[in-house]
């Protein structure tokens, strides 16, 4: 994965989707516009952390590489060296997947 020349500010993050499967369990092809967007991503980018009431840095809880779950409409999309990428805040991660 190459760097990404963008630095996320304060407690968002820069995520990656991960393509969803695209056959169900049954081995039916879902097609395209049956399909959902997948709520799986994986950190391209963190930030320094947000702050708390004294000021004082909370750093993020996620690291570059960590696979993540988040809510279907979370984020903002955007367009960074050709590559569609969303930046959300921490909150909107749900977990990390191990």
């Amino acid at each position: 994965m190459a760097k990404l020349k963008f630095r996320p500010l304060h407690d968002r993050v820069v995520v990656k989707r991960i393509d969803a499967e695209e056959k169900s369990a049954g081995g039916i092809i879902i097609p395209d516009t049956a399909k959902e967007k997948p709520s799986q991503g994986q950190i391209t980018a963190v930030g320094p952390g947000g702050r708390d009431e004294a000021g004082k840095l909370i750093p993020i809880d996620l690291k570059v590489g960590d696979k993540v779950l988040f809510g279907k409409w979370s984020g903002t999309e955007v367009k960074l060296d050709g590559e569609d990428l969303l930046i959300m805040k921490e909150s909107d991660i749900m977990g990390v997947i191990a």
